[in-house]
């Protein structure tokens, strides 16, 4: 007989958010076609502590538009981690800049400070710090980096809402925070993203960005000042938003009480290393993975296959983005080109039971001893 499914996440969506987006489909509409958009922007500048956020209709689009307000453009260098989802390098190459692949720390998986500042010419325009799998870039470092040279750091925190870098929320940090909502995200709208800022100078290009160029004092009708974008998200989708930045703290506590519980059913296994929650520091733990030590001879094809006998999915470590066809290069990555084949995500949706939980630490062992 087969086993149930462990799927790797989905959301949790309680009677909260069924409310607020039936109102929102029926009544959010004319006047109140905002209402939900302007609540959700407000209530996740408040819960981040910045002053300034705008929903967009992916983190990708929040990127794209915070890079160009940066007045990244054609010629121009960006430095990122190679261990990255293409999704942070995409916006680069809309600009007609050049991504610049840099290798990653093996601790946490991050862009490695000191090859970031080695990699920076007369052309680096920004440095990209990509919070992955909720895991902390060293944002002291970097910004320290980024200040001696005059160079703007981003923050990428498409996956690392409830991460804390001390004292201070992730995407808070850096001269702007790009966050996803895809459905597989802690807090989801279904697909949808946000742009945050401290910053009213940038906030207020980003601004005119958003709404394909046309500024807000702007009086014409249908006059916009510059060729924008239109990266906007719904009111649907905020009304959703909304209700899951109500529970944030639920939620991100949920993701972090289940890793708690593989990291401690997988103490005794000392081939096996987890997403790291340094001093000073807290991880919303997005997306729980393992990496198995080489002495191990576990593979990733291993791993797949053991969890596809168990009837559990499980999410393969991202590949090197300079190993990938659209940025094909031969750098000296040699963490980021390490790491993918003897690394997996685990499953990690809300409402994952101690079985469940039980079942996936038992592949991970079974791996560990075979």
């Amino acid at each position: 007989m087969t086993k149930p499914r462990i799927l790797y996440t989905k959301p949790s969506i309680t009677e909260r958010e069924v409310a607020y987006a039936t109102d929102a489909a029926a009544n959010g509409w004319g006047e109140r076609c905002y209402d939900y958009i302007n609540r959700f922007e407000a209530a996740f500048a408040a819960h981040l502590g910045v002053t300034h956020a705008i929903s967009t209709s992916s983190c990708t689009g929040a990127l794209h538009m915070g890079l160009a307000a940066l007045g990244v453009g054609p010629g121009d260098e960006v430095i990122l981690a190679d261990t990255n989802w293409t999704a942070s390098a995409a916006p680069i190459v809309h600009l007609a800049a050049k991504p610049v692949f840099v290798d990653v720390l093996p601790d946490s998986w991050c862009i490695d400070p000191e090859k970031a500042a080695a990699a920076i010419t007369p052309k680096t325009k920004a440095i990209i710090a990509v919070h992955i799998y909720g895991n902390l870039c060293d944002m002291d470092r970097l910004l320290a980096i980024g200040a001696r040279h005059d160079i703007p750091v981003v923050e990428d925190a498409a996956e690392a809402l409830g991460s804390e870098w001390r004292g201070r929320k992730a995407g808070s940090l850096g001269a702007f925070g790009a966050f996803s909502f895809h459905g597989t995200k802690t807090v989801t709208t279904g697909e949808g993203g946000m742009f945050v800022t401290s910053d009213s100078k940038l906030y207020e290009k980003v601004l005119t960005l958003s709404n394909h160029g046309r500024a807000r004092g702007q009086k014409k009708q249908f006059w916009p000042d510059e060729v924008g974008f239109k990266y906007k998200m719904s009111n649907l989708q905020a009304a959703v938003g909304l209700a899951q930045i109500e529970r944030v703290n639920e939620l991100v506590e949920r993701k972090r009480e289940i890793f708690y519980a593989y990291q401690e059913q997988l103490a005794g296994v000392n081939a096996i290393s987890m997403n790291p929650e340094p001093a000073d520091t807290k991880n919303g733990f997005w997306m729980p993975t393992v990496v198995f030590a080489p002495e191990t001879d576990v593979t990733r094809e291993k791993l797949q296959g053991a969890f596809a006998a168990e009837n559990i999915d499980a999410r393969v470590f991202f590949w090197p983005l300079s190993s990938l066809p659209p940025f094909e290069s031969v750098p000296e990555n040699t963490v980021a080109y390490d790491l993918p084949g003897r690394a997996i995500n685990l499953p990690s949706y809300h409402d994952m039971t101690a079985e469940e939980i039980g079942r996936v630490v038992q592949v991970l062992r079974d791996c560990a001893t075979a």
